[in-house]
């Protein structure tokens, strides 16, 4: 058995933040059915390239283990079949604007009523009482990540991912999960709420907590630590190593590794306060002593010393060094669906992942119809 099977999720959400979190509730055993728009399905069905035969690679990696059932809301029958699909579920996760599902009496109010052993999550971009339309990239911009991110005499930089999409799937699965606890006690559910301005705020930890005890915003350092050095970016012969040395200790062993010893004892840079404060003369010297040597070639060397160091890889070659490591990080989903990453929480007692590939638009739609006209039982999974 894995660790949420018997518990049926009803996936209102589109888009990342919703559907990775109920993709997650699928890797972890429950059973999750997908409403989608007629037609059109989630948006990211279209977010390409890069494509699979299906549909987008972005929706692919967001949507496996899932039942996908087409109903429009607006439709009597349809909006019957989502009610009763409420009624049923044990979750419910949805990312509309606020007053869409209160046109069908699923609100949170409604469906609570409907169903009060439910827990209903919803997602936002600032929040229910804002009400504004929230994409990723906006929040990176309004949340100040970008502030923070990017080379110090270059233009604010977004992440390279949608991040404050995957922290708040992320916070999302927390909350369910808590919320399913502790309904095993009371026997009633609640209202989840999670958005993405919140979870980015969370998720600068030192720099906003820098921030509320000095009152000074912090700016972009390109790949340097506000509060650690050496913790960037070294140049090599060439290329770039990333090297952390989180501690004095550390900085001795790393000095000595480089055949520069010395530079442990120099006062500048004895303690890490010091070396942030001499950081411009202490990379001088660092990667002069690094220039001597390939990346590839001072790493091994770095690692017996125990610095925690790596050349800055691609996503190929990030996948082949997972795979190096025996993290085994590919999920095979079939030869008919390209891989995925594999669920990162492994249990010692349940498989991870599912063998249940992303499903194309209505795809179990007869089938969810069906059990949903019939006596509430268990969804049948295994049926053709």
């Amino acid at each position: 058995m894995r660790p949420l099977d018997g518990v049926l999720v009803a996936d209102f959400s589109r888009v990342l933040a919703g559907p990775l979190a109920t993709m997650t509730l699928a890797d972890l055993g429950a059973t999750v059915v997908k409403v989608e728009r007629p037609g059109t399905g989630d948006d990211t069905r279209r977010w390409g390239p890069p494509w699979t035969d299906r549909s987008s690679t972005y929706f692919a990696g967001l949507n496996r283990g899932k039942h996908s059932v087409a109903l429009d809301l607006d439709d009597p029958a349809d909006r019957a079949a989502a009610v009763e699909l409420v009624r049923r579920a044990d979750v419910l996760v949805q990312n509309f604007r606020p007053g869409v599902l209160a046109r069908c009496g699923l609100d949170p109010d409604g469906a609570l009523e409907l169903n009060p052993r439910l827990v209903y999550t919803s997602v936002s971009g600032f929040g229910a009482r804002a009400d504004l339309p929230g994409y990723d990239f906006v929040v990176q911009a309004a949340g100040g990540l970008m502030s923070v991110t990017g080379a110090a005499d270059g233009e604010p930089t977004k992440a390279g991912v949608a991040l404050v999409d995957v922290l708040t799937g992320k916070d999302a699965l927390v909350g369910i999960l808590a919320a399913l606890r502790q309904r095993e006690r009371t026997g009633h559910g609640q209202h989840v709420e999670v958005n993405l301005m919140s979870s980015l705020l969370a998720g600068l930890v030192n720099q906003v907590s820098g921030y509320l005890a000095t009152g000074e915003a912090p700016a972009r350092m390109g790949n340097r630590h506000p509060s650690i050095a050496p913790y960037e970016t070294l140049r090599c012969a060439d290329g770039l190593l990333a090297v952390a040395v989180g501690n004095d200790a550390q900085f001795r062993r790393f000095t000595a590794a480089l055949d520069r010893p010395a530079l442990a004892d120099d006062p500048r840079f004895a303690a890490n306060a010091d070396r942030v404060a001499h950081r411009d003369a202490l990379v001088a010297l660092l990667e002069d002593a690094l220039s001597a040597r390939r990346a590839d070639a001072w790493e091994p060397v770095l690692h017996a010393a125990g610095i925690a160091c790596a050349r800055v890889n691609d996503v190929g070659a990030a996948v082949r060094y997972a795979e190096s490591l025996g993290l085994d990080p590919v999920l095979d989903l079939g030869p008919d669906h390209p891989g995925q990453i594999r669920p990162p929480v492994t249990f010692s007692a349940a498989p991870a992942g599912t063998a249940l590939p992303p499903p194309g638009l209505d795809e179990h739609g007869d089938r969810v119809r069906a059990w949903l006209r019939g006596p509430a039982v268990p969804f049948p999974e295994g049926e053709a």
